[in-house]
């Protein structure tokens, strides 16, 4: 039984005629991307998506999902994402699929987001998961000794052919290998004032709607705003 599947077809279901929805990447997103390219196809379904990452607007462009840049809408009804890890207290890490920035971006200028996981991303405390930072090319190896001299175990992510992976927006990421995040605003805000930082995995208050799949089908938890 596929849980992520479960999650991203059962996710499809809130995006309803007339919405901009912003569409997440990596590997439980595309159930959902391709759900709602279905129901484009076969439903009639007619919405506008905007999509958190280059390897998304090709799924969505090859299922004919009609696209706007993040820049074009004036704002986002839905977004729909993946998540690495969600806290008890509904906190996430993101990032492992190397999209953070532009899925923070789309985020934040959402009205409602809902993270789809498979029941193995559901965490007491944020941290066994890398913590992904952006940084731009330039100083980050300055940074990855700053992280290393607080204990961070810091790695540069390297792409399939072991090179130094670029994301969409020509960065860095460097993982944080913490274990566990005792205060993730704190720690949050501390990463943000870092010059060379772009952007972190840390993705706070963000969620309003939590679909796990897992073997009894989909759970849909609502976060307590």
């Amino acid at each position: 039984m596929n849980f992520k599947k479960i999650a991203g077809i059962e996710a499809a279901k809130y995006v309803k005629d007339g919405m901009i929805v912003g569409l997440g990447t990596g590997s439980t997103a595309k159930y959902m991307v391709d759900e709602i390219g279905r129901r484009v196809k076969e439903e009639g379904l007619t919405i506008t998506g905007v999509t958190t990452s280059n390897e998304t607007e090709r799924q969505a462009k090859s299922l004919n999902i009609p696209l706007k840049s993040i820049d074009e809408v004036p704002y986002v009804d839905l977004t729909i994402d993946g998540a690495d890890e969600i806290s008890a207290d509904f906190q996430g890490i993101k990032g492992g699929g190397a999209a953070l920035l532009f899925e923070k971006i789309v985020a934040t200028y959402s009205k409602k987001c809902i993270w789809i996981v498979d029941d193995s991303k559901m965490v007491e405390k944020l941290g066994k998961f890398p913590l992904p930072i952006e940084v731009i090319p330039y100083g980050s190896q300055q940074l990855m000794h700053l992280f290393e001299e607080k204990g961070y175990q810091p790695t540069l992510r390297l792409d399939d052919e072991g090179k130094t992976l670029i994301t969409d927006g020509g960065h860095n990421i460097i993982d944080l290998h913490l274990n566990e995040i005792d205060n993730p605003v704190e720690f949050g805000h501390y990463l943000d004032q870092l010059v060379g930082v772009v952007e972190h995995g840390l993705f706070l208050n963000t969620v309003s709607l939590v679909i796990v799949g897992n073997q009894d089908g989909p759970q849909t938890i609502k976060v307590p705003q």
